[in-house]
C-alpha cells in the first residue's frame, strides 16, 4: 500500500491486517487495542483519524502530545504516552494521559503518584536489548519494579511494554516480553495487557500475546519535514 493512499485506506489496510493475524493465533480481534501514533503529525490529523472511529491515540513526546490533547479535547479520545518520561514532567503527563507505557524506574514511578487524582493505567516498559542507555527496565527487575508500582497510590498496574530490538526477530523478542509478563502476573494478576508491536511488526507481537499495538506511520503515513 502507498504512503500516499488515502487515510480511511491505510487505516482499514492496517486493521485488516490485524484481524488477520489475530485469527491466525487463534484470537479474536476485537480483544486487540490499537493505538495510532500521531508523532509530528498536527493535530488536525487526530481528528481525522477520531471521524475514522479511532479512539486510542499515542505520543511519546510530552509538549506535543499535552498540545494536541488540549486541542482536541472535546473528542473524548484514549491519550497513551508512549515514549521516554523525565519525572519532572510526569505530574504535566498525568492531566491529559489514559496510560503511561513507559514506567521503566522508581523514580518515575514515585512522580506519578497521586492521591487526589483517578488511578493512572500504567505498563512497565522493558528493555529487550540490553544496550547501555535504552530505555526500560531490565527483565530481571520486572517484579521489583511491578511491586512498587502495586504499592504507589494513584497508579495501576495493567501490564508490561517492549520495543523490539533493531535487528533482532521480533517474535523472538515478544516471546521475552510474554515470559516476563507472565512473571508481573503472578504477583498482579490483573495486569495482562502486552503492548507490543508497531508498523513493521504488530503480526509477530500478536503470536505472542500483545494485547495493545503501537501503529504509527503504516496508518498515518510519512511523518512531515521537522522546521
Amino acid at each position: 500500500m502507498s504512503a500516499d493512499a488515502p487515510l480511511a485506506e491505510r487505516l482499514a489496510t492496517v486493521d485488516a491486517g490485524i484481524a488477520d493475524a489475530a485469527r491466525a493465533a487463534g484470537r479474536d480481534p476485537g480483544e486487540l487495542t490499537r493505538i495510532v501514533v500521531t508523532k509530528f503529525h498536527p493535530a488536525s490529523l487526530v481528528r481525522e483519524l477520531a471521524a475514522l472511529g479511532v479512539r486510542d491515540v499515542g505520543e511519546n513526546r510530552h509538549q506535543e502530545a499535552q498540545a494536541k490533547a488540549a486541542e482536541t479535547a472535546d473528542l473524548g479520545l484514549n491519550w497513551h504516552f508512549v515514549g521516554q518520561l523525565q519525572s519532572n514532567k510526569a505530574r504535566a503527563v498525568r492531566r491529559y494521559a489514559h496510560a503511561i507505557h513507559s514506567l521503566d524506574r522508581d523514580s518515575l514511578v514515585d512522580a506519578l503518584a497521586a492521591t487526589d487524582a483517578p488511578p493512572l493505567e500504567g505498563f512497565l516498559e522493558i528493555d529487550l536489548s540490553g544496550e547501555p542507555g535504552r530505555g526500560g527496565a531490565t527483565p530481571a527487575d520486572a517484579e521489583r519494579l511491578a511491586e512498587r508500582v502495586l504499592r504507589t497510590p494513584g497508579l495501576r498496574l495493567v501490564g508490561v511494554m517492549a520495543v523490539a530490538p533493531i535487528g533482532a526477530e521480533p517474535r523472538a523478542a515478544f516471546a521475552r516480553l510474554r515470559e516476563v509478563s507472565e512473571r508481573v502476573r503472578s504477583l498482579a494478576p490483573d495486569a495482562d495487557r502486552i503492548s507490543a508491536g508497531m508498523s513493521g511488526d504488530y503480526a509477530a507481537a500478536i503470536l505472542e500475546g500483545a494485547t495493545h499495538l503501537r501503529i504509527g506511520t503504516a496508518i498515518t503515513g510519512k511523518r512531515p519535514e521537522r522546521g
